[in-house]
C-alpha cells in the first residue's frame, strides 16, 4: 500500500529555522563573538542542544577525554569500558570524580568496589551521580542502589565479552539489538550508546544507516506533521536527512555544515526532540503527543572560550571546510577566527 502525502504543520518551518539557528550560535560562539548569540528570544532563554549531536558539550567530552585522549588505550575492550561506564552516568564530574579517586579507569586495573565507595559517598553528600538530561532506568541485579546495579551490569557487559561482539555485528542496528538485550536499556538508550560506541574507533559504520525515534523525537514528529501519511518514525527521520538541503533552501536559510558533513538521522532525530520542546513556547497550541507546555532548562551564558570542536577520527575522510556565509555581520577578524577553528576540526578529526 503507497503511503499518502505528509502534511506538514507550521512547525517544520520551525524546525530548519531552529536547526540554522542553533548552528549559527555555535559557530558564533567558534568565531569569538562577545554573547548573546542570537536574537531568537526562546533560544536565548532556554537550554538546547546543538544541531549536530556530536558537537554537544557531553558527546566532546567523551570523544575529547574518555575515548581519544593520547594517554588512553585503544584497546577494543577498553574503549568500551569507557565509553559505557561515562554514559551510565552521563555526567562529567561524575567521571572525574572517579578518576580523581581511583586514577585513570581502565577495565584492566578498575576496582568496582572502591567506585562504588566514590559514588556512595557522593550520593550521601547529595552530589547527584546522573545527567539529568535523560531518564537511567537501575537494572534490576539485586542491589539497593541505581550505581550499584549499574556498575554491576557494566561488570556483566564486559564478561560476556560484549566489546568483541559487537566488533563483530554486521551493521548499527545489529549493535542496538546487541545492547537492547541487557536489562535497563530500552529502545531509546540502546540507541544512544550504539551512537556513542560508534564515535570510538571500536566500531566503523554509517551514523545514516539506523535510527531509533526517542519519545521526544516522537513528540516532535507530532508537532512537525499533521499527517505523516502513514509512514514509520524512521521514514520521516530519513527524509528529513534527504530534504534537508532544499528545506533549508526553500525557506532561504544558509545552514552551516560542521566540517562539510551533512545532518545525520541522529542528527534529524535529536532536532525533533528539541522542537518538541521549542515548539511548547513558540507554537503553544500545537499540542503534539506529550502534552507538555513548559520548558524545564533555562539558558545560563558561558563567557568561558569554546573549545574547539573535536570530531571522531574516522570522519576525517568526509571533512571539507565549511561554508561560513551564516556569520552575517560579524567582522573579518571573527570570520578568520571561524576559518581556523574549522582547520582545527579537520586536524583533530
Amino acid at each position: 500500500m503507497t503511503a499518502s502525502a505528509m502534511v506538514p504543520s507550521e512547525v517544520l518551518d520551525s524546525y530548519w529555522r531552529f536547526a540554522a539557528e542553533r548552528q549559527a550560535i555555535l559557530f558564533r560562539r567558534l568565531a569569538g563573538e562577545p554573547g548573546p548569540w542570537t536574537n531568537d528570544p526562546i533560544l536565548r532563554a532556554y537550554r538546547f542542544t546543538n544541531a549536530y549531536r556530536v558537537a554537544d558539550r557531553v558527546s566532546q567530552y567523551l570523544i575529547r577525554e574518555v575515548q581519544q585522549r593520547a594517554d588512553r588505550s585503544q584497546e577494543p575492550n577498553e574503549i568500551f569500558f569507557r565509553t559505557i561506564l561515562f554514559k551510565l552516568f552521563n555526567r562529567i564530574d561524575t567521571w572525574e570524580a572517579l578518576e580523581d579517586s581511583l586514577g585513570p579507569l581502565a577495565w584492566k586495573t578498575v576496582d568496582l568496589v572502591k567506585a562504588v565507595s566514590v559514588l556512595d559517598a557522593r550520593q550521601a553528600a547529595g552530589t547527584r551521580n546522573y545527567s539529568a538530561a535523560y531518564i537511567m532506568p537501575p537494572p534490576a541485579l539485586g542491589h539497593a542502589r541505581k550505581h550499584r546495579n549499574h556498575l554491576a551490569l557494566l561488570e556483566r557487559m564486559m564478561q560476556d565479552r560484549l566489546p568483541d561482539r559487537l566488533r563483530q555485528a554486521p551493521s548499527l542496528a545489529d549493535v542496538y539489538d546487541k545492547l537492547l538485550r541487557y536489562p535497563g536499556l530500552g529502545p531509546f538508550l540502546a540507541f544512544q550508546y550504539a551512537i556513542d560506541l560508534n564515535y570510538a574507533d571500536l566500531l566503523d559504520f554509517d551514523e545514516n544507516d539506523f535510527v531509533v525515534a526517542g519519545p521526544g523525537a516522537l513528540d516532535g514528529i507530532a508537532k512537525c506533521f499533521v499527517s505523516t501519511g502513514g509512514r514509520s518514525p524512521r521514514t520521516v527521520i530519513e527524509w528529513m536527512v534527504e530534504h534537508q538541503d532544499a528545506e533549508f533552501d526553500r525557506l532561504g536559510l544558509t545552514f552551516q555544515r560542521l566540517g562539510g558533513r551533512r545532518l545525520h538521522l541522529i542528527d534529524c532525530q535529536n532536532l525533533f526532540c528539541e522542537i518538541s520542546k521549542y515548539a511548547r513556547v513558540a507554537h503553544p497550541k500545537i499540542r503534539g503527543l506529550l502534552g507538555r507546555t513548559q520548558i524545564k532548562q533555562t539558558y545560563r551564558v558561558d563567557a568561558s572560550p569554546a573549545e574547539p570542536i573535536v570530531l571522531p577520527r574516522r570522519w576525517a575522510a568526509e571533512l571539507t571546510a565549511a561554508p561560513l556565509q551564516a556569520l552575517q555581520g560579524v567582522s573579518a577578524e571573527a570570520r578568520r577566527k571561524a576559518a581556523t577553528t574549522l582547520a582545527t576540526i579537520a586536524a583533530h578529526a
